[in-house]
């Protein structure tokens, strides 16, 4: 199957990581973070750490949209949907994540309020042509990847005089997090023990609509070297020796392995759209970063009677996650999943007391279905 087969091909694979293994520096440790939790799920999928010598070292980012919405935004939409008995239309993997006091969106279902599935944000359009007499609202999430679809809804939804369809939009974007995360390296880089990020993994669906010069500061600021890399084992393994490359020559640049779909300059048609009906929100709540600015979108007010926010009036809401949960902590890189206390234990994908055991491209979820079995790695940035 063409650019899936071939990128899974275990000989070229082992040679990669016996070129990996040829170019370490034995005198040194490399800390690698890939940011997108395509990249986690395929390192454990894949076992690509079995391959690694020891002095590599993987850290899982925050890059798994679900898991970084905080409980707040999730627990505002579920009153939301309780107090005006809306239809309430979710992608399957947010049904499960705990807001407060651990509240999921299945546990409204199961008190009555009408929470849909959907596969795509076409599916809640449709159900809002089907119920025209009812309130249909979409929880619009995701990275910079699945924004242009939820703008062409809003968009189709104007031209059609669709009034009884809205976005809740918790659309975030991925640079202002991978700054935050490089801040916090950089202004710790002198503690003790030292945080160490030598370089990072840069997202592969993401890149393909914004490009990769948005990645620019991130040498030239941090000088950290940056490589762009799809989600195919032999992608992740090429980048893995990209990186190692770079950081060996002291060089700081970003570079694209993933130049069969990503351009530098992105999709400026996907752009364009994202433009029309988005703006920057000033602030914006991550789970494990805290509030960041310009890091999310907000519909803009020409829109607003497709935006639920406007609509309905949702409130702000405060709410602090799991005390025993180290989700927090897993999104920053500071641990990896085993090393949270609960995790496989009173934490499971049947009973999961975090969003990073939710989701499809969650740490944990990845660990427990690969990898818990594994021997403890060291602690991800100590």
């Amino acid at each position: 199957m063409k650019y899936i087969d071939e990128f899974r091909d275990g000989r070229l694979a082992q040679g990669l990581a016996a070129r990996i293994r040829q170019e370490v520096d034995p005198g040194r440790r490399y800390a690698l973070m890939e940011f997108c939790g395509g990249h986690t799920h395929a390192i454990c999928r894949y076992g690509i750490e079995d391959l690694l010598p020891s002095s590599v070292r993987l850290i899982h980012g925050p890059g798994c949209p679900v898991c970084v919405l905080p409980s707040g935004r999730l627990q505002a939409v579920i009153e939301l949907a309780e107090r005006e008995r809306v239809i309430l239309c979710s992608y399957g993997d947010l049904l499960r994540v705990p807001g407060a006091q651990g509240d999921t969106l299945l546990q409204a279902r199961a008190r009555g309020v009408d929470v849909r599935m959907v596969y795509s944000v076409s599916d809640a359009l449709d159900i809002a042509r089907a119920h025209p007499d009812q309130a249909v609202v979409f929880f619009a999430i995701g990275f910079e990847t699945t924004t242009p679809p939820t703008a062409v809804a809003i968009l189709q939804a104007k031209a059609e005089g669709l009034r009884n369809f809205s976005a809740y939009c918790n659309h975030v974007l991925t640079p202002p997090a991978l700054r935050a995360i490089l801040a916090t390296h950089h202004a710790a880089a002198a503690s003790e023990p030292p945080m160490q990020l030598d370089g990072c993994i840069g997202p592969a669906h993401v890149s393909t609509i914004i490009g990769s010069d948005p990645y620019a500061f991130v040498a030239a600021e941090y000088h950290r070297p940056l490589v762009i890399a799809g989600f195919e084992p032999l992608d992740v393994l090429q980048a893995i020796l990209l990186l190692i490359r770079q950081i060996n020559a002291g060089e700081a640049r970003i570079e694209n392995e993933y130049t069969r779909a990503v351009s530098p300059e992105g999709n400026r048609k996907a752009q364009g759209i994202v433009a029309e009906v988005f703006m920057l929100r000033p602030s914006f709540e991550w789970r494990g970063l805290g509030e960041l600015p310009n890091s999310a979108l907000a519909i803009r007010p020409e829109y607003a009677e497709w935006d639920a926010e406007c609509r309905f009036a949702v409130p702000a809401i405060a709410a602090a996650d799991h005390k025993a949960c180290a989700c927090a902590e897993v999104l920053r890189g500071v641990k990896r999943p085993e090393q949270c206390k609960v995790f496989a234990a009173a934490c499971t994908p049947d009973h999961p007391l975090g969003s990073c055991m939710v989701s499809a491209e969650g740490a944990c979820a990845a660990h427990y279905h690969y990898g818990r079995f594994r021997a403890p790695q060291p602690g991800a940035l100590a």
